[in-house]
């Protein structure tokens, strides 16, 4: 299970919660404009936008799990189990398999328009990377510093929702998801008004009890009613003196809706957010903190050789790194 958030803060920000039972050998990842994009049955790019995210890279293809490229457009694959449904090759379409699609769109746009309009003739494949490589069961979110868009291939065929909450995570499909919104309208940061009975002597007692009734556990509709409301929630004035720093604003956001290790099992194992991340899109920085390590590590694109024609990834700094001050 996963929460990915698009944020403009002034500048713009995309991230996500990475929440799993376990972790391939994931790494920071960038693919420079000249690195060959191959594709199984559509066109070759072998010059393309450069690309920077959290990848397993396997017989040096990168597969995303999300990224953000140069012209600060972002997208991430999120797991969407029993609803996703891919299909056969259909003559006509643009058909592209799951772990191609994020390399596909974000190597040849530049805006969500652009990739609305290509998402319009496109066909997601069922067709695995490999044998030990089955595919996931994903949807997506498609983001730039103006606007979302979810993209959902089910029984019925692709399916491209506006986003106007920045917000995605799991089951169910995105309709019933924002539908379910509905059920905390009353909400508030501000202090609750006295509507339950005129007779009552009723007292507030405390901050924050605007938002009692708002969501808590870790199920993928109360993680996405919480994350939007936190997002609606967050200060987006520059101009004030007290702003918090727009990176840190966003992992709070994200630790918000994270999984402590122990606290959900999945299997005979337990869940954790194993990493979380924020990429400025507008300066090309990819910042992540792992589970084990809470400091906030970064990688820049724009220190790379853009230009390249080799894959660059660097290893997750894993192991706590604390800061002593005596």
């Amino acid at each position: 299970m996963c929460t990915a958030i698009s944020l403009s803060y002034g500048d713009h920000y995309f991230g996500r919660n990475l929440d799993l039972e376990y972790s391939y050998r994931e790494s920071v990842t960038i693919t420079p404009r000249n690195f060959p994009l191959h594709f199984r049955h559509t066109t070759l790019q072998p010059t393309h936008h450069a690309l920077i995210g959290m990848a397993y890279i396997q017989d040096n293809y990168p597969l995303y799990y999300e990224a953000t490229n140069e012209k600060g457009l972002s997208m991430a694959g999120l797991n969407f189990p029993s609803n996703a449904v891919y299909h056969p090759f259909r003559e006509g379409a643009h058909n592209v398999t799951p772990f191609e699609l994020i390399p596909w769109l974000l190597g040849q746009c530049s805006t969500v328009g652009e990739a609305a309009k290509l998402l319009a003739d496109t066909n997601v494949l069922n067709e695995s990377f490999s044998a030990v490589l089955p595919l996931s069961p994903l949807h997506w979110i498609i983001a730039d510093r103006t606007q979302s868009i979810t993209v959902e291939s089910t029984s019925d065929g692709l399916h491209v929702y506006p986003n106007p909450v920045g917000v995605m995570t799991n089951n169910p499909p995105f309709p019933k998801q924002m539908f379910h919104l509905n059920q905390y309208m009353n909400l508030t940061r501000e202090d609750p008004k006295g509507h339950f009975a005129a007779a009552a002597d009723m007292t507030i007692y405390s901050h924050g009890m605007g938002a009692v009734g708002l969501p808590g556990d870790w199920s993928s509709p109360s993680r996405f009613v919480k994350a939007v409301f936190m997002k609606s929630c967050t200060e987006s004035d520059t101009h004030r003196p007290d702003r918090p720093d727009a990176v840190s604003q966003f992992f709070h956001l994200l630790d918000a809706v994270a999984y402590p290790w122990g606290s959900v099992v999945a299997g005979d194992r337990f869940s954790s957010t194993v990493y979380s991340c924020c990429c400025d899109t507008t300066g090309g920085i990819y910042y992540y903190k792992t589970y084990e390590n809470s400091q906030i590590s970064a990688v820049d694109m724009h220190r790379e050789n853009l230009a390249g024609s080799q894959l660059i990834s660097y290893s997750l700094v894993k192991g706590q790194q604390i800061h002593w001050q005596n």
